[in-house]
């Protein structure tokens, strides 16, 4: 029996479980896709091009089975401001072209959906670039060496600053210490994040500055690192260091615009094309000049901060039209916990590796709750960082009083809440359970478990093991799954993540974690590309290769749903488009720009380049 759903969750219950689309044609016709008979701006010919994946989920008894099946493929795209306006073979794309269509050949290359990022930070990495990098360090003197080749070109008494260094890289894993900096720093404050961005090492003048000395008690929510004689380590674990990190001097306009025009690089470098972020207002305003200026090669969704004022969230939402599809804020980020590899991910039972320590919840559950049933009735998605298993509660716990609270005044949403957590590295069956009975998204990187997995036995031991970066669970018990990177935590390449999805091996395959939690390319294709749409409420704009949806795609080197998965880790980019203009072309050249006017979304929904009249997305539920 086919059921519709409209339930409370609506859409968000059973996500993108399948798209019927007309029988799914695989081009639309020509004559039901030309608008006012005006010719497409840009014609994409001689491709091998994978409309998209289909996403669907089938329940057997208690039984479900998630998956997800490729479209048909097709030569050719059409396109026309900005908007795909018909697909199919290259001689019925051909007949399109008009006297001033440009025609780009793709040279029988691969093209998919371009990707979306769920989960990045472009700001922090433009800065790791521009600041003192310590992506890579393999040991505390190597540490040292770039610190020190830094401080010799910085004017004294200027803060030295940078993010990037992992210490489980290190001979004998040992965090470093403000000793360990002052031998380096010379006459500046210096304090130097974690790759995760959770913890800081600060040197002896920065503590001084921020007055944190052995009398200074740990805040809630975060804690300062002793040593046997009370006195700071140099190690700032979370609030406290995001306190220490907030009185520095922030960068200027010309710094933050130069450090974000480094990440939309990286990302067009990469072939994505739609990123959702957590940067600072700041940033977003520097954003907002690049649109203006035509300049802004991706399309950003900005988070806001949950714990800033509903009155202030709400003048910022407001600051910029939310139908801007180029650039516009979405969710509110809210963090639950740390991070594993610091130590600071909050658990039910303690780690280990570390038996006194269970990690650090940043809030009370009953403000928590509070804070949350306030913020979804002013309208606001909410998205919380939670990677313990202790925060996951957390997170669940509020959505699902957010939720009460908007059923008891019968104002839910018609397209769901679509609550989301990020990370979710450690969960429960019952949370997982939950997950699907909430309707909430699992918004995960599998990159990360390319790196975690050469330790996170130590901090878990084998029992919670099964049930961590647990994304095929998800999957199997109907929780929508959208994948990202966390970008500059890992790089934001998407082939590291589509490899770890489908293998979870290590880059060198020597070693396997858990194979029962592998997915398919298919499914992991979806998840950078319909699921992340879905996560941001974009699906009906984004994610598939279709009549009426954003021209954004993808020209690779090879076809990597039929290559070895060891192949895809060497996959390179040969372009990215988005909404129809080249913004990157291999070479490293960044040679498009995308001009505001062609993506403003036309007025009427059955504006023919809006919906194709040969396609409507329907989501349902197959039982």
């Amino acid at each position: 029996m086919k059921k519709t759903a409209t339930d409370l969750h609506g859409f968000v219950r059973i996500f993108l479980i399948v798209f019927l689309v007309a029988g799914l044609p695989s081009y639309a016709q020509a004559g039901s896709t030309k608008v006012n008979d005006n010719s497409p701006d840009t014609i994409f010919l001689h491709g091998d091009v994978l409309p998209g994946m289909i996403s669907f989920l089938t329940k057997s008894g208690t039984n479900w089975f998630a998956g997800a099946m490729p479209m048909d493929r097709v030569q050719a795209i059409a396109v026309r401001c900005g908007r795909i306006v018909a697909v199919g073979s290259d001689v019925e794309i051909e007949k399109l072209k008009g006297k001033h269509t440009q025609v780009v050949d793709l040279g029988g290359h691969f093209v998919m959906p371009g990707f979306n990022d769920a989960h990045v930070h472009l700001a922090n990495a433009g800065f790791e670039k521009l600041y003192v990098n310590l992506i890579g360090v393999h040991s505390l003197a190597e540490m040292q060496d770039r610190i020190a080749e830094a401080a010799k070109r910085t004017p004294a008494g200027d803060w030295l600053t940078g993010r990037g260094w992992d210490h489980t890289l290190w001979p004998g894993q040992k965090l470093p210490t403000r000793q360990d900096l002052d031998q380096v720093t010379g006459a500046h404050p210096a304090i130097f994040t974690r790759v995760d961005g959770h913890i800081s090492v600060a040197n002896s003048a920065a503590l001084k500055f921020a007055g944190i000395t052995a009398s200074t008690p740990d805040p809630a929510g975060g804690k300062i690192d002793r040593d046997a004689q009370g006195k700071p380590t140099g190690i700032l674990r979370e609030t406290v260091k995001d306190d220490l990190l907030a009185r520095i001097p922030p960068p200027s306009p010309a710094q933050r615009r130069r450090a974000l025009e480094l990440a939309l690089a990286d990302a067009a470098h990469w072939g994505i094309t739609s990123a959702q972020d957590n940067s600072q207002w700041a940033d977003f305003l520097i954003c907002e000049d690049l649109e203006r200026e035509g300049k802004l090669t991706l399309r950003v969704a900005e988070w806001l901060p949950f714990n800033a004022s509903l009155e202030l969230l709400q003048a910022h939402r407001a600051q910029h039209p939310q139908s801007d599809n180029l650039l516009h804020t979405t969710m509110l980020k809210g963090f639950m916990d740390g991070s594993l590899g610091s130590r600071t991910a909050a658990l039910l039972a303690p780690y280990a590796d570390d038996p006194g320590n269970t990690g650090l919840a940043r809030y009370d559950q009953a403000k928590l709750n509070q804070m949350a049933v306030e913020r979804v009735r002013a309208g606001f998605q909410l998205g919380f960082h939670a990677i313990g298993d202790r925060a996951v509660e957390m997170a669940l716990n509020a959505f699902a009083e957010a939720e009460r609270d908007a059923r008891q005044r019968g104002e839910v949403p018609a397209q769901g809440f679509r609550f989301r957590v990020e990370h979710a590295q450690v969960t429960t069956p019952e949370q997982v359970k939950r997950f699907h009975e909430l309707g909430v998204i699992a918004s995960m990187q599998p990159n990360h478990l390319l790196t975690d997995m050469r330790w996170v036995e130590a901090r878990l031991g084998k029992e919670r093991l099964a049930h961590s970066y647990a994304w095929k669970e998800f999957l199997d018990a109907g929780v929508p799954l959208a994948f990202g990177t966390d970008y500059p935590v890992e790089p934001i390449t998407p082939f590291r993540g589509l490899y770890a999805a489908v293998t979870r091996r290590s880059e060198d395959g020597k070693q396997e974690y858990f194979p029962d939690q592998r997915l398919t390319i298919d499914q992991a294709i979806a998840a950078y590309t319909t699921a992340s749409a879905y996560a941001e409420f974009a699906e009906q704009d984004k994610g598939l290769l279709q009549p009426g949806m954003l021209a954004d795609f993808v020209v690779l080197d090879r076809d990597i749903t039929r290559v070895d998965p060891a192949a895809i880790l060497k996959t390179q980019v040969l372009r990215t488009v988005v909404g129809g203009k080249t913004v990157y072309e291999s070479g490293d050249r960044v040679i498009g720009s995308l001009i505001r006017d062609a993506h403003a979304r036309p007025q009427s929904p059955d504006h023919p380049i809006t919906r194709s009249p040969d396609l409507q997305l329907t989501i349902s539920l197959l039982i």
